[in-house]
């Protein structure tokens, strides 16, 4: 069972509940971020409307969160239930922190889309495979100044990382992959359909309130 170690899933989730974007638009601008731009309590929102500044200290929080849950598997009862399967419980772990991104018990349980705090578990369990997805990210976004493009193309690089490129052994990863990529798909089903449609708004490096959807 999974009672021994239910207390570090919690915690988990609890560190994935913490809305920063929420707190840093409330506390900058007096705002809820989820009632503006995309209404996306995210860190690329946070970038459209108050800045560049606070949209990148909300990311590396974001990240920070997703990363510290994976770091309780220190504290898991290897003596428990699966509690020698360290790949498991890093994403189990990792999973609930981007759950609690999604869904956040502070927040009202209406959260962001979950690709920063992915990125932050993936850099905690695959650093390299964490970083090629970044680099792909930016040269997206870069190239099309599209985030939402950025993000879905991301999560598909990380499962044609674990798959094909880096061939991992780790079933647990390589099932998680595919889970992530389905998962963040869904969540961007809108931005999908704007970017056919050609609709999707692009992001400006040089006015603030010019951007893209996405996490």
């Amino acid at each position: 069972m999974l009672t021994g170690n239910f207390q570090w899933l919690l915690l988990a989730y609890l560190l994935g509940s913490l809305p920063f974007a929420l707190w840093v638009g409330k506390w900058v601008k007096g705002i809820d971020i989820r009632e503006v731009g995309s209404l996306n309590m995210g860190a690329s929102n946070v970038f459209r409307e108050l800045g560049a500044v606070y949209g990148i200290v909300v990311l590396l929080l974001d990240m920070l969160k997703a990363y510290a849950a994976v770091q309780l598997y220190a504290y898991i009862d290897t003596n428990g239930w699966m509690g020698q399967e360290k790949g498991f419980w890093q994403l189990l772990l990792g999973g609930f922190a981007v759950l609690g991104h999604l869904f956040p018990l502070f927040a009202g349980f209406r959260g962001g889309k979950g690709v920063a705090c992915l990125f932050g578990m993936v850099l905690a369990i695959q650093p390299w495979i964490a970083l090629i997805c970044v680099g792909v990210f930016l040269v997206v976004v870069w190239l099309t100044r599209y985030i939402s493009l950025g993000s879905i193309v991301g999560v598909l690089v990380f499962a044609g990382c674990v798959w094909f490129a880096f061939r991992e052994t780790d079933v647990y990863i390589k099932w998680f992959s595919i889970v992530a990529a389905v998962t963040l798909l869904w969540m961007h089903r809108k931005n999908l359909h704007r970017l056919l449609q050609g609709t999707e708004r692009k992001i400006s490096v040089r006015k603030k309130r010019n951007s893209g959807h996405s996490d």
